[in-house]
């Protein structure tokens, strides 16, 4: 598999409102990490309940179906910093009332999920708007890098803040919470301090027609819609991340250090994956890393079911990362670069409800599942319908799964030659 090493890996890194818009990000994302693990260990302490770990992920992922495609419209129409700003600002409210929950000492959990409802619609809105600035803040011939770095950060604050969540909820989950609104803070501070290039906003009113256009352009282009649909159904049936909490207490018996360990791993093997590829980007056998990545990530779940072996189960998750972050490169290179920038946010909120149903879903399916047969078997089942997935969708998209070269370069090959 080819690859060409790029000696400007960081170089992006001089530009400054990349910069302002990469902090923001990797403190906000840090913060909801912290406190994901806070929620989950918290909420399995109170009820016991494998439903209930699932139902974390549905309360997230129900208000984001419902206005995702809207918030896409939104990010084509109006300033996407701004609305990130603005998301950023609902998901500190979201923090301060999960530390107001904590300490008033009530022993049910729904309020849990009505907060997580409000921090749903909140990254629905932000998840597109976050996705389509990129490709306004840095030139495109550092865009490729600007992904890959953009992603490694991210991923650094994944594996940073598990960690930090376990550490600090020896302490309690206020201390959690409180932390992470001070991060919050800070991360509405540095994005409001970026600019970004002009973007080409729509006109147009939210109509059914203008809401529904990105996912009319995705489902126009066959190599774009195999690669999100991959993602989904691939990761739909592998979200095993969701009962970590419940793996770690019953079948390594580690505690919420443990667990932090544990939701850190997938985060470290993505980072160093995408740093690899900040320096070495995918040229040539675009589809054979793809579906490699995926394979990958059905077997390193399918492993993880089986070992009770702590090690072994931090090795799994972060071969299960590094392979999910090639899938990930891949499929953002490919809606970013082939979307017009003036429907970019719509089909941005497409990739994200893509995205977002792989996640979330995922959990509330792994919940389920994990429910009817038991923790063991719902992740072996997981595993084994990603690589079933992934065979499916090898025949069902042969252009893709052939695919040598993005298609931008390609006609950038044909522009050198003419």
């Amino acid at each position: 598999m080819s690859v060409t090493s790029s000696s400007s890996g960081f170089a992006v890194l001089r530009n400054r409102n990349f910069s302002f818009y990469l902090a923001a990000r990797v403190l906000g994302t840090l913060a909801v990490q912290m406190q994901s693990v806070a929620i989950g260990w918290q909420v399995y302490q109170m009820t016991g309940s494998l439903f209930d770990l699932g139902m974390i992920g549905l309360a997230q992922f129900a208000p984001f179906l419902v206005l995702i495609l809207l918030a896409g419209h939104a990010a084509d129409r109006y300033d996407r910093r701004r609305i990130i700003i603005l998301c950023l600002a609902v998901q500190l409210l979201c923090s301060l009332l999960l530390l107001g929950f904590t300490t008033s000492g009530a022993s049910v959990v729904w309020p849990v999920f009505a907060i997580l409802v409000l921090f749903g619609s909140a990254r629905a809105f932000m998840m597109p708007a976050t996705q389509a600035v990129l490709r306004n803040m840095v030139p495109t011939e550092s865009f490729s890098q600007a992904v890959a770095l953009s992603s490694s950060s991210f991923h650094v604050a994944v594996i940073a803040g598990p960690v930090l969540g376990g550490l600090l909820y020896v302490a309690g989950a206020s201390t959690v919470y409180l932390c992470a609104s001070a991060l919050l803070v800070l991360s509405v501070v540095l994005m409001a301090m970026t600019r970004s290039a002009p973007q080409a906003m729509s006109k147009a009113a939210a109509t059914w027609h203008t809401v529904l256009e990105g996912l009319r352009f995705v489902w126009s282009r066959p190599i774009m819609l195999g690669a999100i649909s991959l993602d989904l159904f691939a990761v739909l049936f592998g979200g095993a991340t969701a009962l970590l909490p419940a793996y770690a207490h019953d079948i390594l018996h580690a505690g919420p250090t443990g667990l932090g360990l544990l939701r850190t791993a997938p985060g470290a093997g993505a980072a160093l994956c995408s740093v690899a590829l900040a320096f070495h980007p995918i040229r040539r056998r675009v589809g054979v890393w793809m579906f490699g990545g995926v394979a990958v990530f059905g077997m390193a779940t399918i492993v993880l079911g089986l070992t009770s072996n702590f090690a072994l189960a931090l090795a799994c998750l972060a071969l299960l990362g590094a392979g999910d972050m090639v899938s990930v490169y891949v499929r953002h290179l490919l809606v970013q670069f082939e979307t017009p920038d003036e429907i970019r946010g719509r089909v941005s909120a497409v990739n994200a409800v893509f995205i977002g149903a792989s996640n979330e879903l995922g959990e509330f399916e792994s919940g389920v599942t994990a429910g009817w047969f038991g923790l063991v078997r719902a992740i072996l089942f997981g595993g084994a319908a990603t690589l079933a997935v992934t065979g499916i969708w090898s025949m069902l998209f042969p252009v893709l799964s052939r695919m040598d070269r993005f298609p931008h370069h390609e006609q950038e090959e044909a522009a050198k030659r003419a």
